[in-house]
């Protein structure tokens, strides 16, 4: 039985949109100027980060949420943990410094390995876990007024059995339980580093696969003060693809929730491997006038296929260089530039003068991430054409938004790419830009001569089938695919929640839209929002038994979720609101979008937007729930403001 099953009588196919429904802001909105200021500048390692480091760090949420109090804390650009109490008369932040984290000594060793940002777990009110990012971990004790307490370090000293080529790495910290009073249960995650690392093909531009270590740690209770630094108990450890997008505790199960781009498994359970097709299972597709019984056709030799593009960059601006036929007429051509995106479409090619001849297949992307932002505003796109030649060159020019930062690639890196969509290496020498307008007239000609130029013996041309036919639909995608895996607090036992085992999770179970606030684990259940068509389904999981339920649904938030092109965090209220923050690193930024719910039978829904990031503000570096006489109350850490919502749901 499906684990996560839609019930059709909460599913609204007449719903017709998101109404505006504004909001006094200075009546829902507070702002109070941090003299402890946060900073996102934390790449210190000599090595280059991975896509998933960088996605990992881009919503990484830097403010932690205590759900037993109305406290919250972070750590600043200087190591400090500033602490947030929150009044529940007037909602009126008081702001200070809780505590000073030495800074570490980097040696030429450590600096080749990148640091975490520092974050942060409450166990309860008064008990506070702190990860500096070096591979530190700090126990601390919380008082009503004054500075903390420091109780005891830690590090975490990783065992031969991991075959990890780095016996301490630096850690990011995601939750701690105590799940009986007499322990602390710390949930870490670290990059992966394998001692024999296969060196890369010269014929392959990928970097080798990346994985993540989750360890589960213990820390006897009571804790003793001591100046030592203590070695961290390692209850149980899980490898993954990824940072985990959510983690949960269920204290009814005895047990972790981690959602992530796949499943999360011990090093003894290897994972499901894709299955691909070898070449002698390819079975030949018959063309037009073609015996596939008669004599083999005398093999023709293989004219690699050029790549869609060739590009280069220098310290503030990338480059693409895309071959199209010079026929091509300019209002044919559709460029788009966002923050983070790039779409580039060319209507149908003109027909050929020919009939022999191939009609030319032109790269097309769609919303396509980039490896890293530009600047819209000022990024262009030139065609030039050649007369004398059967292909011109469009010229696209990024404007990079961090100047001096150097791509890897163009494009981020998609899970399920297909392979023809694979990062093309940089083009250093732009003379090489004619020789991939030669290599693609000589690939085209080798299709309209009949030769099999894909090396895959399938037969010569195009299909039949495949004849002047174009899907020209476009295919906005959201969400994110990920699977659920359960871990028992002491990992004694396989686990199975909800139809999700901890050791052999389904991948790619379902997309998932927004996950829970920080800081309303106490308040609400655990609850994901996923993808069903353009609607957001709410699943929630219940106890006894426990299992997933279909609870309430958000009409059309997949379809207005796909518009927002600069969200960096997008989390829920139970079936009352979903809020979609954008980043604010750019002027124009900084929105909140909430969709309030709405039942299975109303037609319209009620949508707000508020301005809390960007400007003096800064970008938006953190989100949180507070529940104060059962209102609730959202904080928005920024660069240099914390911005209060209430009264919002």
């Amino acid at each position: 039985m499906p684990t996560f099953t839609p019930d059709r009588s909460l599913l609204n196919p007449k719903f017709d949109g998101y109404k505006f429904s504004p909001l006094e802001y200075e009546e829902v909105t507070s702002h109070y100027p941090l003299e402890h200021k946060l900073s996102q500048t934390n790449a210190s390692g000599r090595a280059p980060l991975s896509f998933q480091e960088v996605q990992s760090r881009v919503l990484h949420n830097h403010l932690t949420i205590c759900s037993q109090s109305k406290r919250a804390v972070y750590v600043d650009a200087e190591l400090r943990i500033v602490g947030v109490d929150l009044d529940e008369t007037s909602l009126v932040p008081t702001i200070r410094v809780l505590y000073e984290l030495p800074r570490p000594i980097q040696t030429d060793a450590a600096e080749t390995l990148q640091r975490e940002y520092p974050s942060a777990a409450f166990v309860d009110a008064t008990s506070l876990l702190v990860s500096d990012g070096y591979g530190t971990l700090y126990a601390l004790r919380l008082s009503d007024s004054g500075p903390a307490e420091l109780l005891a370090s830690y590090e975490l000293a990783i065992p031969d059995t991991y075959e990890s080529a780095q016996s301490s790495v630096p850690f990011r910290l995601h939750q701690a339980v105590s799940p009986d009073g007499h322990r602390i249960i710390a949930v870490l995650s670290s990059k992966h580093y394998p001692k024999d690392t296969p060196e890369p093909s010269s014929k392959s531009h990928k970097a080798s696969p990346v994985k993540f270590d989750i360890w589960g740690v213990q820390l006897a209770l009571p804790i003793a003060p001591s100046a030592d630094v203590q070695l961290l108990s390692i209850v149980w450890h899980r490898r993954g693809d990824d940072v985990p997008l959510y983690t949960s505790y269920d204290a009814s199960q005895q047990a972790f929730l981690f959602v992530g781009s796949a499943s999360y498994l011990p090093l003894a359970v290897a994972p499901t491997p894709t299955y691909e097709p070898s070449s002698d299972e390819l079975a030949p597709i018959p063309r037009a006038g073609e015996n596939l019984d008669g004599p083999p056709t005398p093999a023709l030799p293989d004219i690699p296929k050029p790549p869609p593009y060739s590009w280069t960059q220098t310290s503030d601006t990338v480059t693409l260089a895309i071959p199209l036929p010079s026929d091509t007429p300019t209002a044919h051509i559709k460029v788009t530039f966002a923050p983070r995106t790039l779409t580039v479409l060319v209507e149908r090619a003109p027909t050929p003068a020919h009939p022999a001849d191939v009609p030319v297949v032109v790269p097309r992307y769609t919303l396509r991430p980039l490896w890293d932002g530009i600047q819209p505003c000022t990024s262009v796109w030139t065609f030039d054409r050649d007369a004398e030649r059967a292909y011109g060159v469009l010229a696209i020019h990024l404007d990079k938004a961090h100047e001096g930062t150097r791509w890897p690639q163009v494009f981020a890196e998609q899970p399920g790419a297909h392979e023809e969509e694979e990062e093309v290496p940089e083009t250093l020498d732009p003379t090489e830009l004619y020789a991939i307008r030669e290599s693609l007239e000589k690939y085209t000609a080798a299709l309209r001569e009949g030769t099999d130029a894909s090396g895959l013996g399938l037969g010569r041309g195009l299909p039949s089938l495949a004849q002047g036919e174009r899907d020209d639909e476009v295919d906005l995608t959201v969400g994110k695919s990920v699977s659920l895996t359960w871990v028992g607090a002491s990992a004694t036992s396989p686990l199975t929640i909800g139809g999700d085992a901890h050791a052999h999770g389904e991948d790619a179970l379902l997309e998932v839209l927004s996950t829970p606030f920080p800081g309303s684990a106490r308040a609400f259940p655990p609850s994901l929002v996923a993808k069903n068509g353009l609607d957001g389904v709410l699943y929630t999981l219940r106890d006894a038994p426990a299992a997933w339920a279909h609870t309430a649904t958000y009409s059309a938030l997949a379809f207005v979720l796909a518009s927002k092109r600069d969200t960096r965090f997008v989390h829920h209220v139970a079936h009352r609101a979903v809020f979609a923050f954008e980043s604010g690193t750019q002027d124009l930024g900084g929105n909140v979008y909430i969709y309030r719910g709405a039942g299975p039978k109303e037609n319209w829904a009620k949508q707000t937007v508020l301005k809390i990031g960007g400007g003096s503000a800064g970008a938006l570096l953190g989100v949180g729930l507070v529940k104060v006489q059962e209102k609730v109350v959202v904080l928005c850490l920024c660069e240099g403001e914390l911005v209060v919502l209430h009264g919002v749901v």
